[in-house]
């Protein structure tokens, strides 16, 4: 059911953890589901230097998040902005379909810490929109 790849992100998460004075910070979740995810960047010349995060969920949430910090650490700002739910599951070999919001979840939490970034140092906001693809599965409601 599960790549090789969600396994070892789900068994050996990498960057967990709570940063006390990140740059930035995006929560998100889905409360039919249950997935939470908290995202903490520390951005250094718009480059992100350090990247942790906290989720409440499924192996396969665990596992995006895991995955989604790996992708955006050390790329610039912009470069973490095109990151995509897609490019996350890929990067785990693919999830199930019905675990594909927890891929949008990841996605979308790293653009909120982004989001989050940039309010605090009155950065532009408006070119930055939340992925809106859906699973179409019961999981989270959407279908």
């Amino acid at each position: 059911m599960y790549s090789a790849k969600v396994m070892e992100h789900f068994s050996n998460p990498r960057n967990v953890g709570v940063m006390e004075d990140a740059s930035g910070v995006g929560t998100v979740g889905n409360p039919v589901c249950g997935d939470i995810m908290k995202i903490f960047l520390k951005v250094e010349d718009n480059i992100i230097k350090e990247i942790k995060f906290q989720t409440f969920g499924c192996g396969a949430a665990i596992a995006t998040s895991s995955m989604v910090t790996e992708l955006a650490k050390g790329k610039t700002i912009d470069e973490a902005l095109k990151l995509t739910n897609l490019a996350v599951a890929e990067a785990l070999d693919g999830l199930p379909p019905i675990k594909m919001h927890c891929s949008n979840l990841a996605a979308d939490a790293l653009k909120a810490a982004i989001v989050d970034y940039k309010l605090k140092n009155g950065l532009p906001t408006d070119d930055i929109s939340l992925d809106k693809e859906c699973c179409h599965h019961s999981c989270c409601g959407c279908s």
